[in-house]
């Protein structure tokens, strides 16, 4: 035997359909498509989940669950990937420079999975309740990072509003006349 000898098993391969090719094809004058309607025309395309205009059913069922926004920027360390790490103060740029975590994670969270015999220090990252304990019983410490400042909201119709009464307010405070 020789590579270029080598073949597939004989019918393991059937020949490609070429419809509407003649009768004797099997798949002559309506090519297998039926008469009529969309479906047989070219072009005739619905898109998936199509129901001929009636409520499709993804639409009729409820939605259900929840997908955090923030799935992706919190990421899982577990304590043996912290047992193989060579330094002993351990924080996120540590975690992303050993290819523990990716780069675009905002955030790490350390889990109880595998053991720690080693004394760390964690600093800037989160860590579970077993996940502390076990590190503290290794003799390592964890700095916890400082909860995030609320994000500002936008100037809306109650800030225009304040703004407004300001200038009265101190207007009627001097004994001055309402301007109207």
């Amino acid at each position: 035997m020789r590579l270029n000898d080598i073949k597939p098993a004989s019918g393991s391969r059937p020949e490609k359909r070429r419809p509407g090719r003649g009768i004797g094809s099997g798949l002559g004058k309506t090519a297998g498509r039926g008469h009529k309607g969309q479906k047989s025309r070219s072009g005739g395309f619905h898109k998936v989940g199509f129901e001929g205009g009636q409520m499709p059913l993804q639409r009729r069922l409820p939605k259900r669950g929840f997908v955090s926004p923030r799935r992706d920027d919190t990421a899982e360390v577990r304590l043996s990937d912290l047992q193989r790490l060579a330094a002993d103060t351990i924080d996120l740029p540590a975690l992303r420079q050993a290819g523990v975590v990716p780069r675009q994670a905002l955030r790490a969270k350390v889990i109880v999975s595998g053991e720690i015999k080693r004394r760390i220090a964690l600093k800037g990252v989160f860590a579970s309740k077993g996940a502390r304990a076990a590190i503290e019983a290794a003799g390592g410490t964890v700095e916890v990072p400082a909860p995030a400042a609320p994000a500002k909201l936008k100037t809306g119709a109650k800030d225009k509003a304040a703004s407004k009464e300001s200038p009265r307010a101190g207007a009627a405070a001097a004994g001055g006349k309402k301007a109207e």
